[in-house]
């Protein structure tokens, strides 16, 4: 059942930054505001970015709690997600149907605390606060492990203070953490948003600030 458990953590990784970015970013269309299947998941989505860069990676939202229509919308929408995988995986491997219940909880658990205690979210999920404070907010896509990112080139570090310990994003003795820093760098390696972004930090504000406003009122 561990294996099945395990394999059920990387499939919900996997899914978590594909649904990251295309469902709740959507897919960018020349012309044409950006695409979701799930419009309403996006709208929300957007709306949390806004609030978040407004207030230093803090969201009222989750203080709110379910008088708050996006974390009704989001709770519903992993109750969903948790429900179809679960019972989707159950007929096979009651270990990735566990692990799909528990990679919905712990996703609305590590990204609500991240969001009402920044300092800790800048601690232990740095990955995240990059994607919400970096000038590139089309990266960083995973929300409670960095692994997909590091295998699909999308983990962009904007100051070294917020480059995890390991890809792994797991606290793990330093030996340990350095080998996997290694292996990582000839085969994932990170990209640098000072290496490539020219913007002045004014610059990145506004044109990150313009998106937000442009994708909420769509």
């Amino acid at each position: 059942m561990w294996k099945g458990f395990l394999a059920g953590l990387v499939v919900a990784n996997g899914f978590e930054w594909f649904a990251h970015k295309y469902v709740l970013h959507g897919v960018h269309r020349p012309g044409q505001s950006r695409y979701s299947p799930v419009p309403e998941s996006m709208r929300s989505h957007w709306e949390h970015h806004r609030v978040v860069r407004k207030t230093e990676f803090s969201d009222f939202g989750y203080v709110e709690g379910l008088d708050n229509w996006r974390t009704r919308n989001e709770i519903a929408s992993l109750a969903v997600v948790a429900t179809v995988f679960g019972l989707s995986f159950y007929p096979f491997s009651k270990g990735m149907s566990l692990a799909a219940l528990y990679g919905a909880g712990n996703y609305y658990y590590l990204h609500r605390r991240a969001h009402l205690e920044p300092e800790w979210a800048k601690k232990k999920l740095p990955w995240h606060y990059d994607h919400h404070m970096n000038s590139n907010q089309d990266a960083n896509w995973c929300v409670t492990k960095p692994w997909f990112d590091y295998l699909l080139g999308t983990r962009v570090i904007s100051s070294a203070d917020l480059q995890e310990q390991n890809p792994l994003g797991l606290s793990l003795p330093a030996p340990i953490s350095k080998k996997l820093n290694r292996w990582a760098e000839q085969y994932f390696p990170v990209k640098s948003a000072d290496a490539s972004s020219k913007m002045t930090k004014n610059t990145a504000k506004n044109t990150v600030m313009k998106q937000l406003n442009t994708q909420v009122m769509e």
